[in-house]
């Protein structure tokens, strides 16, 4: 089950990143300029900051069907792309699009939720989220074969085909655990003995207004505000940068602008293995998950110097640090979703904490838009180095554990 979410999220994230590795092509292609590109990115990110609705339908109207729809209008919205011929047009179909996929992270923690007991949830959704990283880093040799071969129209078309795919293994293969044939009495019983029971969910739908007056929800919310700017940066920026910047063609795109997405990719394991390795040591499991984002923030640190750096590859080299240590943080506040709230409300709450995350990757976005042109890449840098730090701050000071506290592995 975790493998075919996970694969839902490679697809997400790989039609989410083709416009930003095509970029380079599209923007000289439709006579685009930086300014309308940062509008277009901006349309994307303010449309996917409804995550709670589609977190919301999902509690109500169930996992299976809810994401099949989702993922079906994003995989059929990013074949439209090609058929874009202005500005304007590509930021209606990027709206279109981050609403749609603002569902893959919502499912992916109600998902975890339901088929994992608690001292296993870390792991999974480490290996879910994964598939982000791992869909990022699939985009830049996929989208420029296609250009190279074909065209950059053809680029959205086989990514959003892709997703089709994936849709129909969906609808076959997955269940909830109560429902799933497979399923045997003793994996069933697995799960439910390492369900905390103050988590339990108790049929009713969940209060998007009774959320926010939890302060462990705020506690979630405002780090993910923090953080999130750094994948919103390495997913459309990047190859801007090291094309404008670092005068990188879009060959060499191809052989680099992957590796930081490679290197998310084990910051999504090293997350949960140090929050593993800090339990097996007596810490709790709230504790032991802060302690693993304030370790990935300062590991952040090290972006603040890529634009000092006289090297194209020390700067890859930073970038590719900055994306383990964005993942191994955000996998950890990702997940306390689930750690600190019932079953029928997991998903709501991924996705208005999403909603935050996003909204700061929105505001840092148009900021990266609006001002490169005359203060340069640079000073972004160094301040998500900074953001990271008042977010580890942040969870330290705004999240309690809960009554009944997680279990934690012996």
């Amino acid at each position: 089950m975790i493998s075919l979410i996970m694969l839902g999220a490679v697809i997400n994230y790989l039609t989410r990143s083709t416009l930003a590795v095509s970029a380079p092509t599209l923007l000289t292609d439709l006579h685009i300029s930086t300014q309308e590109y940062s509008y277009i990115t901006a349309a994307f990110q303010g449309a996917i900051m409804l995550q709670p609705l589609c977190g919301y339908v999902l509690d109500v109207i169930g996992l299976k069907f809810g994401f099949a729809i989702f993922a079906t209008a994003w995989s059929v919205i990013c074949m439209a792309h090609g058929m874009a011929t202005s500005w304007q047009a590509l930021a209606a179909l990027r709206g279109l699009l981050g609403l749609a996929e603002g569902s893959a992270n919502p499912a992916g923690m109600k998902a975890v939720s339901e088929w994992f007991p608690a001292k296993e949830r870390g792991l999974a959704g480490g290996i879910f989220n994964i598939g982000a990283s791992f869909g990022s880093m699939l985009a830049p040799p996929l989208v420029v074969w296609a250009i190279l071969h074909y065209n950059w129209q053809s680029a959205f078309v086989i990514t959003g085909a892709l997703g089709l795919v994936w849709v129909a293994a969906w609808l076959l293969l997955y269940d909830a655990p109560a429902r799933h044939r497979r399923l045997s009495a003793e994996e069933a019983k697995h799960i439910a003995d390492g369900q905390e029971q103050h988590l339990q969910g108790d049929g009713t739908r969940p209060s998007i207004a009774s959320i926010l007056k939890m302060r462990n929800f705020w506690g979630i919310a405002l780090p993910r505000f923090l953080a999130d700017p750094t994948w919103g940066t390495l997913s459309f920026w990047v190859p801007l940068y090291l094309t404008t910047v670092r005068h990188f063609d879009l060959m060499q795109i191809a052989m680099f602008a992957w590796l930081p997405f490679l290197a998310a990719d084990l910051g999504c394991l090293f997350g949960p293995v140090v929050v593993l390795a800090l339990q097996k040591r007596g810490i709790r499991l709230i504790n032991a998950r802060r302690s693993a984002f304030t370790l990935g923030a300062v590991m952040m640190m090290g972006v603040a110097f890529v634009g000092f750096v006289d090297s194209p590859y020390a700067a890859i080299a930073l970038l590719s640090l900055a994306g383990f240590a964005h993942q191994t943080l955000s996998v950890t506040v990702i997940t306390m979703s689930s750690d600190l709230f019932r079953r029928n409300e997991v998903a709501t709450v991924a996705g208005m904490c999403g909603t935050f995350g996003n909204l700061g990757l929105l505001l840092f976005s148009l900021l990266i838009g609006g001002l490169i042109s005359t203060v340069g890449y640079t000073p972004f840098f160094v301040s998500l180095a900074v953001l990271d730090l008042l977010a580890a701050l942040l969870l330290w000071v705004l999240v309690r554990e809960p009554l009944q506290p997680a279990l934690i592995t012996k």
